[in-house]
């Protein structure tokens, strides 16, 4: 049997659609209900749904007056406020395309960003870097004047025209303008049940940068789109502190990288979150590590999920499946593939992960590289270069990224497997491992890790030796004052290298 899962689509989105119009239609029924609290040190920031969508209508015929037409582009050089999602929603429920950024980027890098989306116009909070790129800049401030104007019509079109423009992580490489349809909203609908548990009552709190699609998503649209309130972190805000915001704010669901319970689970081994139900997670493999330790200290689910910038999260577990160390399983509605050379491969054969090209969270492709976007495909299938195996069940393991895969001796290794019994190590904070070219046609894998002490290396070797096989183990263990993180808290291993004092050993 082919490793394909197949269990029907999801209904079409409408023929006239507009993606703020859908995320905000529980404004007419619930006006008065919260949908957002900005929480900080010293307090929240509190908008019903009569209040957002006022505000984004209203930014929505500000940016009109101003003579911006239907499909102009927006540039977001905004930071975690409510300016964000007013701003994102106002742009596109208008007919205008957003292109969110982070608010940690450099002058430099900005200059690179927009030179490949050429925006017709830049939002910026001043506290935001914003170099010079050759068009109008809108302030904050300038910006809040919009929110009271008379409201703007919704623009209802084609679902598959252009929505907004999303930037990759990087992680693989150069950061690629990804471009998104307003249908992609609509493909969101399967992950409600299929990964978060969600309800119009539930409190969903995300701990990540409102720029990075696992947050827009997870953390604003989706608990927006089924009539919940969102919970988001002003900019600064520790990991340390979430605990007691989690407690004080009654959140139900928490949303965030595997890297944010890691930091939260070494300074509170025990939490006590009465209200919470579960957690989330997504960016980067999950490790059982930080799953055990998360069960252990609150006694609740972790759920982890699989998606990209170029197709919305599509693999996922749920409240409602048992718990294992697989990613999931495909989501309802969704077509997917561990594909081959050739194709889909049997099952319990490892290949790439794959979406079939009609998936509606799909992008429309990379922009204005339509040879670029080609490459991705072998056929139907949407190649995301992750590597993968699904089961009998359908369920889905993890394996690495494709480039991530270690060669040592002739020999691939999943940096996984190895990081996953390292993490075991009782003096290891955080690890990563990657091979290294120690001298021409040479490679060994190397470990890097965070720790409190430096660790012997003989101990090292010593508590790996019968847990890998030879051929898996780290020749080479280097403790680092922090591993290289991306701004979404990203693993980047291309990062990684080694002092010369390891080739000279």
């Amino acid at each position: 049997m082919l490793s394909i899962f197949d269990q029907g689509a999801l209904p079409p989105c409408p023929d006239d659609f507009n993606l703020s119009q859908y995320v905000l239609r529980h404004a007419k029924d619930t006006p008065d209900k919260t949908a957002l609290e900005v929480l900080g040190a010293e307090g929240f920031d509190r908008w019903t749904y009569a209040e957002l969508e006022t505000a984004v209508l209203g930014t929505g015929a500000g940016l009109l007056s101003l003579g911006y037409s239907p499909g102009q582009r927006v540039l977001m050089r905004l930071g975690n406020t409510v300016d964000f999602p007013i701003t994102y929603l106002g742009a596109i429920a208008v007919g205008l395309v957003p292109i969110p950024t982070s608010s940690q980027l450099t002058e430099a890098e900005v200059v690179t960003l927009a030179a490949q989306v050429a925006p017709d116009v830049v939002v910026q909070d001043p506290t935001v870097a914003c170099p010079e790129i050759g068009c109008r800049v809108i302030s904050t401030s300038h910006l809040r004047q919009f929110w009271h104007l008379p409201p703007a019509d919704y623009d209802l079109g084609d679902p598959n025209r252009l929505a907004y423009i999303l930037f990759t992580s990087g992680t693989s490489g150069q950061q690629r303008p990804v471009a998104h349809a307003h249908r992609a909203i609509w493909a969101r609908q399967m992950m409600w049940r299929d990964w978060y548990g969600i309800s119009s009552q539930d409190r969903l709190l995300h701990a990540g940068a409102f720029n990075w699609s696992f947050t827009l998503g997870t953390g604003l649209l989706d608990p927006w789109s089924v009539g919940a309130t969102s919970l988001i972190l002003q900019n600064g805000t520790d990991a340390s502190s979430l605990p007691a915001l989690l407690g004080h704010y009654s959140a139900t669901i928490f949303a965030a990288a595997p890297g944010v319970f890691r930091q939260i689970l070494s300074h509170r081994p025990v939490l006590d979150l009465p209200d919470l139900r579960h957690g989330l997670c997504a960016g980067e493999k999950l490790s059982e590590n930080i799953r055990a330790n998360w069960i252990a200290a609150t006694g609740l689910g972790l759920h982890e999920a699989f998606g990209m910038s170029e197709c919305s999260t599509f693999i996922s577990a749920s409240p409602s499946s048992p718990m294992t160390n697989r990613l999931g399983r495909p989501q309802t509605g969704r077509r997917v593939a561990i594909v081959g050379e050739d194709g889909p491969v049997p099952l319990g054969v490892i290949g790439q992960i794959a979406v079939s090209r009609r998936d509606p969270g799909l992008m429309l492709g990379y922009l204005n590289a339509p040879d670029e976007t080609n490459t991705r495909f072998q056929g139907e299938w949407f190649l995301t270069g992750d590597l993968g195996e699904m089961h009998d069940d359908f369920s889905i393991s993890y394996h690495a990224r494709a480039d991530d895969m270690m060669n040592a001796g002739g020999f691939r290794v999943s940096p996984l497997e190895v990081e996953g019994v390292l993490h075991d190590h009782p003096l290891i904070n955080d690890i990563a491992v990657r091979d290294i070219e120690v001298k021409p046609d040479t490679k060994v894998i190397a470990a890097f890790y965070t720790a409190d002490t430096e660790i012997a290396e003989a101990d090292l070797h010593s508590f790996v030796a019968n847990k890998l096989a030879r051929y898996k183990q780290p020749r080479i263990y280097s403790r680092v004052d922090r591993l290289p993180r991306g701004a979404n808290n990203k693993l980047q291993r291309k990062k990684l290298e080694l002092d010369k004092t390891h080739y000279e050993t």
